[in-house]
């Protein structure tokens, strides 16, 4: 049996619905939106009427600043409700620590958990603003509206899958063809990408690709992985500024220096954040860098005196991008890039101490209804970021603020 309890921050403890009330009112207009009221939702399944009552008080809530309502809550004519839920497949963390938690005080087996977030609009709202506002509040990339209604069970029902198929006829493929495979499956690649590929198995594998490998290069080839704006060639270079043009001027200089006698890499952003680096090492200046087969994080060797005595040491730097990842969905897309720059050092036995995030979204005033199609405000990219950034610090004991 499904057990459902809904939490509300009582007055003066909801400050997340209070933001999210003056930022709905001040950026999409919504003058007559009066009072929002978010209500975290829990499903528990597995779960005995003894458990559930001793951790209402203890894990689903704080009595100090919550309310309760079990099973449903009341709401009047003017309210407008609805509710957001992860993707499936999407992390979902509060469910998964309200298992942990519940499993502690239970013992035996994890309960199964789901929850979701409900927002309650108070006000003389039409349907039309209403849409407007649940655009707003959900990323479709990691979430959905979901069903108000009662689950008769929380077990997840999983389509045994298809035998994977071929992408049958794609060495073979017109351009026209290959743009409306492009579209059909909307791949991180571009096109130009797609027609590598189909020269790549066309004249070395010789065959038709499976979407599995199409799906597993798309992954590789994307900005998450492969630093694909880092990368981008730069064919046309325009500055209108003096210093900077001095600036480039130089890099230019350490280019042909670094690069003498072999092939140059490509005028990019990566090789521009990289070059002075280059330079200082083919000098042999660098005589304190750690090298190693796998370069995972910047190494250098230092001499640390502790109690007295001095202790070889090694001290790691490393920078981690997720731009496109930042770019759709900010909340992960940042936690995770400062996932990525800890877990690194963290591999090689070092202990973290410090870390900073530049998110280099555009300006977080710009009008919503400014906003590129298909693109998230950049409001939501730069806060959203900013909050991504500083939970994922905070859970692993890194204590961690963010600031706009």
């Amino acid at each position: 049996m499904v057990k459902r309890i809904f939490v509300q921050k009582k007055e003066g403890f909801n400050v997340e619905a209070k933001e999210i009330l003056n930022d709905i009112r001040e950026n999409l207009k919504l003058t007559n939106l009066e009072d929002l009221k978010i209500l975290n939702r829990y499903d528990v399944e597995n779960i005995s009427e003894e458990i559930f009552e001793k951790a209402k008080n203890t894990i689903f809530s704080e009595p100090q600043v919550d309310i309760c309502y079990e099973e449903e809550f009341k709401i009047n004519p003017r309210e407008k409700v609805f509710g957001v839920e992860f993707l499936p497949g999407q992390f979902d963390q509060r469910a998964n620590s309200l298992s942990e938690c519940l499993q502690l005080v239970a013992g035996g087996e994890k309960p199964v958990a789901k929850s979701a977030k409900i927002y309650v609009l108070c006000g003389d709202l039409n349907d039309e603003e209403v849409e407007k506002i649940k655009k707003y509040l959900i990323n479709p990339v990691d979430s959905r509206e979901c069903t108000l209604e009662k689950y008769d069970t929380l077990e997840m029902k999983i389509a045994v899958p298809e035998d994977v198929k071929i992408v049958e006829g794609f060495i073979d493929m017109k351009n026209e063809n290959i743009k409306e495979f492009y579209e059909k499956y909307g791949f991180a690649m571009d096109i130009e990408d797609l027609k590598f590929c189909q020269k790549y198995f066309r004249d070395e594998e010789k065959r038709d690709p499976s979407m599995t490998e199409m799906k597993m290069i798309d992954t590789y080839w994307s900005d998450h992985c492969r630093h694909t704006t880092f990368f981008t060639k730069f064919e046309v270079i325009d500055i209108k500024w003096d210093l900077l043009e001095k600036i480039f001027e130089d890099y230019k200089k350490s280019r042909e220096y670094v690069y003498e006698n072999k092939k140059a890499k490509d005028i990019c952003l990566m090789d521009i954040a990289t070059i002075a680096v280059k330079e200082l090492k083919k000098k042999g200046l660098l005589k304190d860098l750690d090298e190693s087969e796998e370069i995972n994080a910047c190494s250098i060797k230092a001499n640390i005196e502790v109690d007295g005595k001095e202790e070889e040491y090694l001290i790691m730097f490393k920078n981690e991008t997720h731009n496109h990842p930042t770019e759709i969905e900010p909340f992960g897309g940042a936690a995770t890039c400062l996932g990525g720059a800890i877990r690194d050092p963290l591999s090689g036995r070092v202990y973290v101490y410090q870390a900073m995030r530049v998110t280099g979204s555009g300006d977080p005033r710009t009008k919503i209804e400014d906003t590129i199609l298909n693109k998230l405000p950049q409001r939501k990219i730069t806060t959203e970021a900013a909050r991504g950034y500083s939970s994922y610090g905070n859970q692993i004991g890194l204590a961690t603020r963010w600031s706009i």
